[in-house]
């Protein structure tokens, strides 16, 4: 499941931060909002790279921002392999997703808390966000619904007023394999 999990988040992720960044781009065209360059930031602060403040390195960004997108994937990835899909899956991702990013710019001195932002700045952050766990959600769990329903909806199909609408159950030996 593991080895399923990595390649097929890894390309979730990825999805999911490409529909974000054209998401963010069209936004941007109405609102007139500048790139953000924060992800550059955290990353130059992990490892140590020196941070020029009158430029912003777009390779950084990049690097950040993608990467970021395609190792969070993986972990959407092991929830539907796991049997989590859906939208209930993709709203509590969301929460992941928006809590890596605090953990990782409040740690490193580059952002602040959320309720210390300006509401418009915060919704937008919020918007994104949630299109990027979304996006990421539905390719995982199309790539995941191929490996059959989880272990997890396997489980809900058995207990007696669970809801076992999950479609046909994969033929098992004696030992559930």
């Amino acid at each position: 499941m593991i080895r399923r999990a990595l390649w097929q988040g890894l390309v979730a992720g990825t999805a999911g931060g490409l529909v974000m960044t054209l998401g963010e781009k069209v936004e941007q065209a109405v609102t007139g909002r500048p790139d953000s360059h924060v992800p550059a930031r955290v990353l130059q602060r992990l490892t140590g790279l020196r941070e020029r403040p009158r430029k912003q390195p777009l390779p950084a960004n990049w690097a950040m921002h993608y990467g970021q997108a395609a190792l969070l994937g993986v972990l959407r990835s092991v929830m539907a392999q796991a049997g989590l899909r859906g939208p209930v899956a993709s709203a509590q991702f969301t929460v992941v997703r928006l809590t890596n990013d605090q953990i990782l710019e409040n740690a490193t001195g580059v952002g602040a808390p959320p309720e210390t932002w300006p509401r418009k700045e915060l919704v937008v952050d919020v918007l994104h966000k949630t299109v990027y766990a979304f996006v990421t959600g539905v390719v995982a769990d199309a790539l995941a619904a191929h490996d059959g329903p989880g272990p997890g909806r396997r489980h809900a199909a058995l207990r007696p007023g669970r809801h076992a609408d999950v479609g046909p159950l994969p033929r098992t030996d004696a030992h559930g394999r």
